[in-house]
């Protein structure tokens, strides 16, 4: 996230710069990721039962939430660490421990984005794909 530096949003306004508009953006940048993870969430999903969900669930969360984190940092240096992150949360949010977690976004992203390059849609759906079933295959 490009943090401490002026930008303008989508509106064409000046976000505020310094400490208090960082933290202005982060609070504004994590509400969001809530609302998306309760939108994004599979329908009746608990840890135990992941094979229950399907598999479109989990792929369709990975794809939004890759290219809204492309989007949200500019592609910038390590973005794709950030990204790795935010999978975290949303399998944490779904109720996954954070080792499995981690071994599953590892898995689907490890080594496939670069910095400053905006993730290429083929890519992105392999990575989707690849999370999707190791979901699934990781219970």
């Amino acid at each position: 996230m490009v943090l401490c530096r002026p930008f303008r949003d989508d509106g064409g306004r000046e976000r505020p710069v310094g400490r208090r508009g960082a933290l202005l953006e982060w609070r504004d940048w994590i509400e969001d990721l809530a609302e998306r993870f309760s939108a994004l969430a599979p329908p009746s999903y608990s840890a135990e039962s992941s094979s229950l969900v399907d598999p479109w669930h989990w792929e369709r969360a990975c794809t939004r939430l890759v290219t809204v984190v492309a989007d949200r940092t500019r592609d910038e240096s390590g973005w794709y660490g950030h990204c790795k992150q935010v999978l975290g949360w949303f399998l944490a949010y779904n109720g996954i421990d954070e080792e499995r977690a981690r071994g599953i976004v590892e898995s689907a992203v490890g080594g496939r984005f670069g910095s400053w390059v905006a993730p290429d849609v083929v890519v992105v759906d392999a990575v989707s794909s690849r999370f999707a079933r190791t979901v699934d295959d990781n219970q």
